[in-house]
């Protein structure tokens, strides 16, 4: 889905460690070597039919390589 964020992402919580799930190490192998993390968070966001609206996000980040694959998981 595409979306728009707008404004900062705010509440950014850990989800889950490295270790601790497997696909990262599958995304790894397909992004690059880093201490991958999944993330979870609030934001604002314009979807391309709707008006501004609040979600929970998701997304995979690392140091020195940033965020990667945002994904709305649920709307607030």
């Amino acid at each position: 889905m595409h979306f728009t964020l707008l404004g900062s992402i705010t509440q950014v919580k850990p989800f889950v460690a490295e270790s601790g799930y497997e696909n990262l190490r599958v995304f790894e192998s397909s992004t690059g070597k880093g201490r991958w993390r999944k993330r979870k968070s609030v934001a604002k966001v314009r979807l391309p039919d709707a008006p501004l609206i609040v979600i929970e996000i998701h997304w995979y980040e690392a140091t020195g390589i940033g965020r990667k694959e945002y994904k709305i998981k649920r709307f607030l």
